[in-house]
């Protein structure tokens, strides 16, 4: 008898919780009202709630649990101890006092010489395009890989940042054009200039072809950020800046100013050229730099007479490029012949990459696909929500939003 009464209380237990509202309305949380919950939130020294600071890495519900990774980026202990606490109390306050709460905190340190630029709204990727030294046809490689990029499908756009010695305007055929003013949400901007389906805009809009730039640093950097964040570029899925030869001022303020995707540097295969390619490579990868280099191409890699095609002659060395890529543990992007058609292509306003069915063509095209490709592992290294995705389908490059 006391068996039987012993079950029947049990019974009972259970089938009481079965009905009580914790079973039968299981607790459902919303992640949205979480992270809102969450942005009432300021932490200690930074100004900002923890959702728009950046300090809530995620937010992941599972029945009546909740977990929070937590970024804090000072390493005072009891700034993240407060932290944690505040988010336990409000969650409870705000959203249901029963929720099981599970924190996992980590304290980042930001470097404090890591540089981090402004972002353009519209623009997904931008790629500097740099060389050691002067001569070695990096403004060439840009203009060519913008139109092959544009041939592609991709909406590119290209900023001549070589303040002293602008050359996109005789490159593109449009030496005498001028931008026109637009007006922009209220604001008045500067419309670039198109041509071949790429936006353009550079200092030699703005100067007499025989004028000479002279001006300081300072001053320099003051245009240049006026045709970045001055200009209504719209939505590109690719910015193209072809920087000066070297390294110094101007390349600081670009990497200051923009979020650079990546880096490409251009070299001849002669040692000098590859002395100072060196350089460009070390001072993307400084510490107060630190601009991913996407890879390096190799111009005037060999010459090819048109009455022997299949003949190759290394006149500035053989492969000096794609050893350094190797040395230094880049990617080799490819290698561009010394042809005269493309220096004539780049005289008459024509890009030789425009040139189809030629064997040009398909050297920019191989060039430029291999770029978009180490743009490809570079997003894929970023928070999918900072970056448009770039995927190839069916060897054709096409932009995911």
């Amino acid at each position: 008898m006391q068996f039987i009464l012993s079950l029947n209380k049990k019974v009972n237990c259970i089938f009481n919780l079965l009905n009580s509202s914790t079973f039968i309305h299981k607790m459902k949380l919303d992640r949205k009202e979480i992270l809102k919950a969450l942005e009432t939130i300021t932490i200690a020294g930074e100004g900002k709630n923890m959702v728009e600071s950046g300090a809530i890495a995620n937010v992941v519900t599972f029945g009546d649990e909740v977990v929070i990774d937590l970024i804090v980026s000072s390493p005072a202990l009891h700034i993240k101890k407060r932290a944690e606490d505040d988010i336990k109390k409000t969650i409870h306050e705000l959203i249901n006092s029963d929720v099981k709460i599970k924190i996992n905190s980590k304290i980042v340190t930001p470097d404090a010489n890591e540089i981090k630029g402004k972002s353009i709204p519209g623009i997904s990727n931008i790629i500097a395009v740099a060389s050691g030294k002067g001569g070695v046809g990096k403004s060439t490689v840009t203009a060519n890989l913008a139109v092959s990029l544009a041939k592609m499908g991709f909406s590119v756009g290209v900023l001549d940042a070589d303040i002293y010695g602008p050359s996109m305007p005789i490159m593109f055929d449009v030496e005498s054009a001028k931008p026109l003013s637009v007006e922009v949400d209220g604001k008045s901007k500067m419309k670039p200039i198109e041509s071949y389906s790429i936006k353009l805009l550079s200092i030699g809009f703005f100067t007499a072809p025989s004028q000479a730039v002279i001006w300081r640093g300072p001053m320099a950097a003051k245009a240049l950020n006026q045709m970045i964040f001055d200009a209504d570029w719209g939505k590109l899925d690719f910015m193209l800046i072809d920087l000066p030869p070297g390294t110094g001022d101007i390349h600081l303020s670009i990497m200051q100013s923009l979020p650079i995707t990546g880096a490409v540097v251009v070299s001849t295969p002669q040692a000098v050229a590859l002395a100072d390619a060196k350089k460009g490579v070390s001072m993307f990868l400084s510490d107060s730099i630190n601009v991913p280099v996407l890879g390096i191409i190799e111009n005037m890699a060999y010459f090819t007479p048109e009455e022997l095609p299949s003949n190759k002659y290394y006149i500035f060395g053989k492969e000096g490029a794609k050893n350094l890529a190797d040395d230094l543990k880049i990617p080799f992007l490819g290698e561009v012949p010394l042809v005269q058609s493309i220096r004539e292509a780049g005289d008459y306003g024509r890009p030789a990459a425009l040139q189809t069915d030629s064997p040009l063509e398909l050297i920019f095209e191989e060039i430029t696909r291999n770029v978009v490709q180490e743009v490809v592992k570079r997003n894929e290294t970023l928070p999918a929500t900072e970056i448009v995705k770039i995927t190839t389908m069916a060897g054709c490059s096409a932009v995911k939003k």
